[in-house]
């Protein structure tokens, strides 16, 4: 670096991680060998968003920026030989959003600082990044604690004969979830045709939608679990769960060209058919007094969607319906591998060589969880205890598909303006 021998940023008391509408608070220290003549020294707090059609491009097509602000920690000037410190504060609009990275798109959060020197080209800089968690309450979403369900049936043809029909219904236990939480998910499928169906899966999918010059869906499968199949003439129930690991939230709020959605979709590929559940994933659980009130109500008639007559098998005789249970094949959250802890509280640094034998979670503060892929740390507050979830096997795997146009799953808000029931044909 010529005359400067160090030029950095150090964040008091060595936070990376920040609420909005916090005060940020630092140093910035400039240590060089010779005497250093600069028209400015300033340091900037930056937060902005970059989305490209391009996967890990930096060359943003579309950015929008969320705060700037500069402050001069000294105006023209010669630095004498030596070490030499200046302090800095900056408050956090309380509107920042939370910090996200994926392949087509971040959410940044940085501060800068620069030496001007009369030369340009000879301009010294130094930059530091950190995290702005905006945590989504999970209580602020009406319905939340209400049970999602959608149905679907399906002609069952072979070879261009009619076999029958099947019902497919799914169901979870909420809309919303936080890290370490389980989803219950509920299935039922009515097989009133003479052939036996495929396996049965439910998959929790993370889509990220991405605001370029062209939209850009991100899909990914965060875990799977599956069925046995349902032979003909039956009547199946299977009850299953998916423990959500850790992912970011859902809807960065104050962001808008990242949105980020959660559903669980159950599926069986023979016949083609499938329900999708939209659901949140927030960091602040649903309320336990919401829960009870929830459970304390009646519970609705089970809605049946509107479906051809029933079909007979070839001889034209009707078949009685019996009900079986589902048995589970396999569940990628059964896999466990021996992992490192990834929980953190805000306090801590991230995992390193020099957190060995440091010791993890805080009473006074919520949990992190620490993840891979599209993702930063994330916290969860409340009675919900965050599990560890470093497994491979429960983390968003390396693919993603994306294109445009993609008919991609329908959101939340999407699904309570549409009929909750598709017929096949």
């Amino acid at each position: 670096m010529g005359k400067v021998q160090q030029f950095d940023i150090s964040l008091r008391d060595s936070r990376v991680i920040y609420s909005p509408g916090e005060p940020l608070a630092g140093t910035v220290t400039v240590r060089s060998a010779a005497p250093l003549s600069y028209k400015a020294i300033k340091v900037s707090c930056v937060g902005s968003c970059g989305v490209s059609n391009k996967v890990n491009d930096t060359s943003w097509n579309v950015e929008e920026q969320y705060f700037n602000s500069t402050f001069s920690l000294a105006d023209k000037g010669t630095l004498p030989p030596g070490e030499h410190t200046f302090p800095f504060q900056f408050l956090l609009p309380v509107s920042s959003p939370t910090s996200f990275e994926g392949p087509f798109g971040k959410v940044m959060h940085q501060v800068r600082a620069v030496i001007e020197t009369k030369r340009l080209s000879k301009d010294y800089k130094s930059t530091k990044a950190f995290y702005i968690l905006r945590p989504l309450d999970l209580n602020e979403i009406p319905e939340i604690e209400q049970q999602n369900c959608s149905s679907a049936v399906k002609k069952f043809n072979y070879l261009l004969v009619k076999s029958g029909q099947v019902l497919l219904t799914g169901s979870s236990d909420l809309r919303g979830y936080v890290v370490g939480q389980a989803i219950q998910i509920h299935t039922e499928l009515e097989n009133k045709s003479g052939r036996d169906t495929s396996s049965i899966v439910a998959s929790l999918i993370q889509k990220i939608t991405y605001k370029s010059k062209r939209v850009v869906y991100d899909l990914r499968t965060i875990a799977e679990v599956e069925g046995a199949p349902v032979k003909a003439w039956k009547r199946a129930v299977w009850d299953e769960q998916v423990l959500v690991p850790a992912l970011p939230q859902s809807i960065l709020q104050g962001c808008n060209l990242i949105h980020i959605d959660y559903y669980i979709q159950v599926s069986v590929k023979n016949p083609e058919m499938s329900v999708t559940l939209p659901i949140y994933i927030g960091n602040i659980p649903v309320n336990q007094m919401r829960l009870s009130l929830s459970a304390s109500q009646p519970t609705p008639p089970t809605v049946v969607p509107s479906a051809p007559p029933e079909d007979s098998d070839a001889s034209g005789t009707s078949h009685p319906m019996d009900s079986v249970s589902i048995p589970t094949k396999c569940h990628s959250q059964q896999q466990q591998q021996p992992h490192i802890p990834f929980c953190y509280s805000p306090e801590l640094h991230f995992p390193g060589a020099d957190d060995e034998g440091q010791s993890v979670g805080s009473l006074s503060h919520p949990a992190l969880c620490l993840s891979t892929g599209a993702t930063v740390p994330y916290f969860s507050d409340g009675a919900v205890v965050p599990v560890p979830t470093a497994s491979t096997l429960i983390l968003p795997p390396e693919y993603s598909t994306w294109g445009y146009p993609y008919d991609a799953p329908p959101s939340y808000e999407q699904s309570c303006d549409e009929p909750g029931v598709s017929n096949g044909n």
